[in-house]
């Protein structure tokens, strides 16, 4: 037994060896680039929250089963990971134990023999076999050889995965050898419980006690083996993950990754454009070296499970836009000028030249390692970080090349540059003069029938005023999303609610100057509306756009504006549910819900929508194929809005064509920018026939005035 604790040693010492060569190679490859203090700030002030991730995301495995089967598969193999440390504990105790005494006997100290645990380990063994061959089926199903660009495994690394999954077969079965071989020799701890493993003894006692003898040792050798060359393989493949997946879900932002983008930093600081300095200033990432560690953390976690590709819109429509390979192109390079990172400025004129032009090789551009058409094609939707398992944040890779390419390259969509100019100009993306935010309260107040006067917000917010009812661009310019705008103002005003708009002093929240990248003209309109906000003594707003909701409420913070915001389906769901505004007249219409991602995905608002048609009587309501969190997008988020889209199907049509698969008499949603979209590619269906001549799509706001007053969809 000494020859064999000397062998299992040794194995041990040279495997540790060279996993730790690997992970101190992974450790300084990820420093080499941006810090971010912001991430481990968090992380120390929130550390219950950071727990409770880890007990839901890591242990709980929460977003791996929400795709039961391969969810359910991997649970049972994570858990495996998980108690068969405890047989390794064993083994390696035998191990020692055998060199010392000459007899392999270790059992675990005050719970070593307790049959409950030897049956765990069987178990959760046996349930991992089952969960390799479901993994086996699961990856022939979905192979790309047969579905092509329809398969999430599209695009991923396949061998690697057949060879983690062979191994994790020879753990297991290693793991009965040398149990089965103990039982024999009488060196098992369990009397009873572990069920399998004395299977496998009843399977190895015909060879006899002395064949048994000599697989114990050998078996025991085998199974540490296994495990070790395993080890060796995971840290320096994409099954890294198992060590990395912790780490990048501590430094995840919460409550889910999604919210706010985060702030332009330069060298962990954030960055100040009135000091900035283009030629020493980090702005956006130029380079794989403006990546932080987080960003490397990403690249490290990725499984290549493809589910952010499957729910990705842009992907399917067939957009070149893969999140997956947007983050393994990077990781794949940044392997690939590793020494090109980690070398010194003297030090690198030595490295080889294929290397070096790797290095100098464009993160973004034609023949770059991201080509233009991939970073261009995102819609911010968000469905990529809510469906990834592992908390990897693909819009802030997005969003930061997106800042170098706008902010210091220049060079983005021309059609955006219009965009941004009126932007600047005008306060809109349109360009439309500022006197026209108020024609709205013009046409309420005009109106022959019930008119409506709206409180028009000069100086400061009147005595009494509960809300700032934020109208945004589109509510105040755009003739379809006025008509949600002139609903949920009438709805306010006849459940009591006093409410204000600032009109002309209204300028675009910097939505989709953010988004496109162009941080400068964010921070430029989101400072003049704090400062009109706060000078108003703003301390309440609605808003009928998400986009606007989620920057006032989610982004705004991080420059000083703190509000409490709603958006509208929020707020009038709360008055139906307290009595102050009742539908009476009914609606017969079947109707299907779209879920903005603004409102949705990026704040979790996916019940109060819902809650507002199922009090409105007569109405149906139909969910489409996606919907909540896994919901299709409507094509303008990320300034899409702004950009032609001529690549692929319409992501707009893409998502009527599913509307119309629920025979809908109106498609509902909650968003000015979707209300646009949709009914774009609901009126090409209709000249084409393939739509009811009737079809519309209007806000749940609009629905629920025409069953509070009655008559026809306020306009």
């Amino acid at each position: 037994m000494l020859l064999v604790a000397i062998i299992g040693l040794v194995m041990t010492a040279a495997a540790l060896a060279l996993a730790a060569r690997r992970v101190n190679f992974l450790r300084r490859l990820a420093m080499s680039g941006q810090p971010a203090p912001e991430r481990v700030a968090y992380a120390r002030r929130n550390a219950g929250a950071e727990l409770k991730a880890q007990l839901v995301e890591v242990f709980g495995q929460r977003k791996l089963l929400k795709w039961t089967p391969s969810g359910v598969a991997h649970f049972v193999v994570f858990w495996a990971f998980v108690i068969l440390a405890t047989v390794y504990l064993e083994a390696y105790g035998a191990l020692i134990q055998g060199a010392v005494t000459g007899t392999p006997d270790f059992h675990i100290p005050l719970v070593g023999t307790w049959p409950v645990l030897g049956f765990a380990q069987d178990l959760i063994a046996v349930a991992c076999v089952a969960g390799l061959a479901a993994f086996a089926v699961i990856r022939v199903q979905n192979a790309p050889r047969k579905l092509g660009r329809a398969s999430r495994f599209s695009g991923s690394h396949l061998g690697g995965a057949w060879l983690i999954l062979f191994m994790i077969f020879n753990v297991i079965w290693t793991l009965f050898l040398f149990r089965g071989a103990a039982i024999n020799t009488g060196n098992f701890p369990y009397d009873s419980g572990a069920f399998a493993s004395q299977g496998a003894a009843a399977l190895l006692r015909p060879l006899g006690e002395g064949a048994n003898e000599v697989l114990e040792p050998v078996g025991l050798l085998l199974h540490l083996g296994v495990m070790l060359v395993f080890l060796v393989i995971v840290v320096n493949s994409k099954h890294l993950h198992i060590f990395t997946a912790p780490l990048n879900v501590l430094f995840s932002r919460r409550p889910d990754g999604l919210g706010a983008v985060p702030q332009m930093r330069s060298n962990g600081e954030v960055l100040d454009f009135e000091e900035a300095d283009p030629d020493t200033d980090v702005f956006g990432r130029g380079t794989l070296q403006d990546t932080t560690f987080k960003g490397f953390l990403d690249f490290y976690t990725c499984t290549e499970c493809g589910r952010c590709q499957s729910q990705c819109p842009a992907w399917n429509t067939g957009k070149p836009l893969s999140p997956k390979m947007l983050i393994l192109d990077q990781r794949d390079h940044a392997f690939a000028i590793a020494p090109y990172l980690l070398a010194s400025e003297a030090e690198r004129e030595d490295l080889p030249q294929d290397v070096l032009a790797l290095a100098g090789k464009p993160l973004v551009g034609e023949q770059g390692v991201i080509h233009p058409d991939v970073l261009w094609s995102c819609t911010n939707c968000g469905a990529c970080v809510e469906q990834c398992p592992v908390d990897i944040e693909h819009i802030d890779h997005i969003i930061d090349m997106r800042r170098y390419q706008v902010m210091i390259e220049s060079s983005f969509p021309s059609e955006a540059g219009v965009m941004l100019k009126n932007l600047e100009n005008k306060g809109n993306p349109w360009g439309v003069p500022e006197v026209k935010r108020a024609e709205w309260i013009e046409e309420l107040a005009s109106r022959q029938v019930d008119p409506i006067e709206v409180t028009l917000i000069e100086d400061t917010v009147p005595d009494g005023m509960e809300y700032l009812f934020w109208v945004g661009c589109a509510g105040a310019l755009e003739d379809r999303a006025k008509k949600t705008t002139k609903a949920v103002a009438e709805l306010l005003h006849m459940a009591g609610v006093r409410f204000g708009v600032l009109g002309p002093m209204e300028a675009c929240t910097g939505d989709p100057a953010r988004r496109l990248g162009m941080e400068f003209v964010f921070d430029m309109l989101a400072r003049q509306n704090i400062e009109t906000l706060n000078e108003a003594g703003v301390t309440k707003i609605v808003a009928t756009c998400p986009h606007c909701f989620n920057t006032l409420a989610n982004e705004y913070p991080q420059l000083g504006g703190t509000y409490e915001v709603v958006h509208h389906t929020q707020l009038l769901a709360r008055l139906v549910e307290e009595g102050r505004l009742t539908p009476v007249t009914p609606i017969e219409e079947k109707i299907t819900y779209h879920d903005p991602c603004f409102l949705g995905r990026h704040n979790k608002v996916y019940t109060q929508p819902r809650d507002i048609m199922a009090t409105v009587p007569g109405v149906t309501t139909q969910e489409m194929h996606r919907c909540k969190d896994r919901g299709f997008c409507c094509g303008a988020g990320g300034a899409r809005m702004w950009m032609e889209e001529r690549i692929g199907k319409r992501i707009n049509t893409e998502r009527v064509d599913e509307a119309l698969t629920t025979d809908p008499d109106r498609v509902s949603t909650a968003c000015p920018f979707c209300l646009v979209m949709l009914g774009d590619a609901i009126n090409e269906k209709k000249n084409t026939g393939e739509a009811k001549p009737t079809l519309e799509v209007v806000d749940v706001a609009q629905l629920l005035v025409t069953s509070v007053k009655g008559g026809t969809t306020s306009a």
